[in-house]
């Protein structure tokens, strides 16, 4: 197991399966988007499924902000892309099906299940804001928001 990433860490590259089975490729959106990634359990689950409509009622607030939303687990692309058709989710999921992904983020186990953990990657690929909440999925959403609008107005 990796360790945690902490604020100001680089942004771990890796290359995965998307929802339509094509590759997303990290790298392709440093310099471009900032980056929201969370990493969830499990498609269709109670919890996930909040979570996931969470980031998709606010998506544009996101896109606003000039941030790409990014869900990723273990399940695979078909899974994903019946996920997303299911709950109108208009962002990138990824499949993770070794868990590599999620172990380049040190991200934990809880409960037998992988960890629930949202991370924001600035413009320049480094970790500035991180948000661990297992049990409250409808939070990451709003957690994040709020931390993408407090340095938006920061710069203003």
């Amino acid at each position: 197991m990796a360790k945690p990433l902490e604020i100001g860490d680089p942004i771990p590259l890796f290359i995965l399966k998307d929802q339509h089975g094509k590759g997303f490729h990290v790298h392709d959106w440093v310099g471009k988007k900032k980056l929201v990634i969370y990493f969830y359990p499990k498609d269709e689950s109670g919890i996930c499924t909040k979570e996931a409509c969470a980031f998709r009622d606010s998506y544009q607030d996101f896109t606003d902000a000039g941030a790409l939303v990014i869900g990723i687990n273990a399940g695979t692309s078909a899974s994903h892309l019946a996920f997303a058709q299911h709950h109108r989710l208009p962002f990138t999921l990824l499949s993770d099906p070794d868990n590599r992904v999620l172990t380049e983020f040190g991200i934990k186990s809880m409960l037998f299940l992988t960890g629930r953990e949202t991370f924001v990657f600035d413009l320049s690929g480094k970790l500035v804001y991180k948000y661990k909440g297992f049990f409250n999925g409808s939070a990451h959403a709003e957690e994040v928001l709020q931390f993408l609008r407090e340095i938006n107005q920061a710069k203003q």
